[in-house]
């Protein structure tokens, strides 16, 4: 039987084999190449192609505003300087302090709640009983109406009657001592001296049964008026 394939050449199939062993190699060949060029522009920072990597940690989300950078973390805060506590200065009050209306007590051995007329003229004569030797004490001077009442109640309990009582102590209303226009003095040297040497001073004895009664009855050295015998309440 006759064959009629052609017969093969073996020259053929030897160079396709060397063609595709040629272009294998070429390929690795510019491969290596293309991965070297990579390598060394990575290293040299020079491939135009390469995008710059972005970190998105702290990124926002697609469609979201922009975060406000917080300026807690990145402000430095400033440090004052510290001074001492100042102290504080006190303010003077402007308040009017209000002037106590309370009268201040006088007592009924001192003069000095009499009349302006007959405390002048009794500290004239109490100055040259001095220089006589003679000192004037003062038993009673201005009394409250209290006191008086309260020595009118005794008295009437005393003598037995408002009228007998009242020769002794007048009523408050009626009384000198009460508007600080009489004095009772002792002792009973000083009562003799003033009863003889009060009228220079404008001061007399008024009452007989009161030795130690004086009033300003008369003007300076003028003679003193009659006693009364004693003390006489008025009618109401």
């Amino acid at each position: 039987m006759r064959n009629d394939l052609p017969p093969r050449r073996p020259g053929g199939v030897r160079t396709r084999l060397l063609s595709v062993i040629g272009v294998v190699g070429v390929g690795a060949v510019v491969g290596s190449l293309l991965l070297w060029h990579a390598q060394v522009g990575d290293f040299l920072g020079l491939a135009a192609d390469k995008e710059p990597v972005v970190s998105t940690v702290s990124a926002p989300a697609v469609g979201a505003p922009p975060a406000t950078p917080s300026t807690a973390a990145t402000e430095t805060p400033t440090r004052r300087p510290t001074y001492p506590p100042s102290t504080p200065t006190k303010t003077p009050s402007t308040t009017p302090t209000k002037k106590s209306t309370t009268k201040p007590v006088v007592r009924e051995e001192s003069i000095s709640g009499l009349s302006p007329k007959l405390k002048a003229r009794l500290k004239k004569a109490m100055a040259a009983a001095k220089a006589d030797g003679i000192t004037i004490s003062i038993t009673s001077a201005r009394r409250s109406a209290t006191k008086q009442q309260r020595l009118l109640n005794a008295a009437i309990k005393k003598y037995g009657s408002y009228k007998l009582a009242t020769r002794w102590v007048l009523p408050p209303k009626y009384s000198a001592h009460v508007q600080g226009k009489a004095v009772d003095i002792g002792p009973a040297a000083a009562m003799t001296w003033l009863n003889k040497n009060g009228w220079r001073y404008g001061v007399c004895r008024r009452y007989d049964n009161e030795p130690w009664h004086f009033e300003a009855l008369t003007a300076p050295g003028t003679k003193c008026p009659p006693r009364e015998p004693h003390a006489v309440a008025k009618a109401d």
